[in-house]
């Protein structure tokens, strides 16, 4: 286990003294080591996946549900928070750049796109209510 997670963490600080290299140096090996760079990314996954799945299914063990319709409703809890989040990070990315735009042509409306703004923020706050009531339920 301990070889695992040494070979992961040499393979990490190489790719980022190689990334600190590009930056630095630049040129025609810069081709070849980002092709390095995204090799070492690879096998750093597969290496953390194998660490994943091999050492430490003895100790996490997932817990046993109540009943059988109390999966179903972790699993709508899960799907409510999650699509609530990127539907909010979606949201907050538009209208925050729109509001950025606006605000560099008119400074005097910063306070009516901050309420945008967070208007958009309030999705995820509602998916994780939502959520929040399921689990209260089970």
């Amino acid at each position: 286990m301990y070889l695992v997670l040494f070979i992961a963490m040499a393979i990490c600080g190489l790719t980022i003294f190689a990334g600190i290299y590009i930056s630095h140096a630049g040129g025609k090996n810069a081709v070849k080591i980002k092709r390095w760079i995204k090799a070492s990314v690879a096998v750093y996954a597969v290496l953390i996946a194998a660490f994943l799945m091999f050492f430490l299914p003895n100790t996490a063990k997932a817990a046993t549900a109540p009943n059988p319709s109390a999966s179903m409703a972790f699993i709508s809890a899960a799907l409510s928070t999650g699509l609530a989040t990127i539907a909010a990070g979606y949201a907050v990315g538009a209208v925050g750049s729109s509001a950025l735009g606006a605000v560099s042509e008119d400074p005097n409306i910063l306070g009516r796109s901050l309420i945008f703004v967070g208007l958009a923020e309030g999705i995820a706050i509602y998916g994780l209510i939502i959520s929040i009531m399921i689990l209260g339920k089970v």
